[in-house]
């Protein structure tokens, strides 16, 4: 009995052991949570029913009327909307190709590895400020795109400086970053049983008939997985507008996130600035649930 009793209080000053250490290793990430995420999210809510600038010693409280501003701007429900259509256009595009390259490199080859890295390094630096720059460069009038177009004795396109092409940029940008879905897709073809793939080719079917009926199914739930993650990033798209175009012409590419960032430190209407990113945050909640309830209705699982 007594030695039971002994083995039952070591096993307990172990177990208090490693939680020790285990909430030692966890307080970095904790104290950062907590400093540089949940404190700020706090204040921006607070902040978003009063009229409080930088700088100022103190926030007066308002209600709801920053909300109510929104309905009354009509460079905010400009913004929401060229968002929007960044969003539908560049997202589908953006998987859409990053499941074809995934795809292609599925089959067996001695330079995958090499193809791979060199396919993801887009997603590494391609929200980097130099990359931005060339990128303009690359638009701009006497640019690489345009000095094509030249050489083939078309005329020349103001990417920049039309307001119903200046958008187009920034959609291809995005869609070249689509490393990390790339890798993503990829990992998850390497899971389909091989064994789909020949009962198919027993039963005499092709090649696209095979991918629509037992790639896509079988991938649906990464696709799910990606459609959430880019759909989110690209509601947050800042630094190619930013660079880029500003913005221009006309607010034409005048991103949600930018024209955020223009109202908290451009104009320094904080209040209104914490307003809209809370009102971001409900319609990528809705667009989000919305996402998952019809996922039912095309996500495949062995469950079902």
């Amino acid at each position: 009995m007594k030695d039971q009793n002994t083995a039952a209080v070591r096993l307990k000053r172990f177990m208090n052991r490693e939680n020790t250490v285990g909430h030692v290793f966890a307080f970095p990430f904790i104290f950062g949570f907590v400093c540089f995420s949940l404190i700020p999210v706090c204040i921006s809510f607070y902040y978003a029913f009063t009229n409080y600038s930088l700088g100022s010693k103190q926030a007066t409280f308002i209600g709801v009327t920053n909300f109510l501003r929104l309905l009354q701007d009509e460079v905010f429900l400009k913004s929401l909307a060229i968002t929007l259509k960044y969003v539908v256009i560049s997202v589908p595009l953006k998987l859409a190709f990053a499941l074809l390259v995934a795809y292609l490199l599925t089959r067996s080859s001695r330079m995958v590895t090499f193809y791979r890295s060199l396919y993801y390094l887009p997603s590494l630096v391609g929200g980097s400020v130099a990359v931005a720059l060339v990128w303009k460069q690359l638009f701009a009038r006497k640019g690489l795109f345009n000095s094509v177009l030249a050489g083939m004795g078309l005329s020349t396109i103001n990417w920049f400086g039309d307001q119903k092409l200046a958008l187009y940029p920034l959609i291809l940008m995005s869609v070249w970053q689509f490393g990390s879905s790339m890798i993503i897709f990829a990992a998850g073809l390497k899971e389909i049983p091989t064994t789909y793939y020949e009962a198919a080719r027993i039963d005499g079917a092709r090649g696209y008939q095979m991918f629509f009926r037992i790639t896509l199914p079988c991938l649906s739930p990464i696709i799910l997985y990606n459609l959430i993650m880019q759909t989110i990033s690209a509601f947050m798209t800042f630094t190619q507008a930013m660079i880029i175009t500003g913005g221009g012409p006309n607010n034409s590419t005048m991103l949600y996130a930018l024209y955020v960032y223009n109202q908290a430190f451009k104009y320094n209407d904080m209040g209104y600035a914490c307003a809209m990113s809370w009102f971001m945050l409900v319609v990528m909640g809705l667009i989000t649930f919305i996402i998952f309830k019809t996922s039912k209705f095309w996500v495949f699982s062995e469950s079902n």
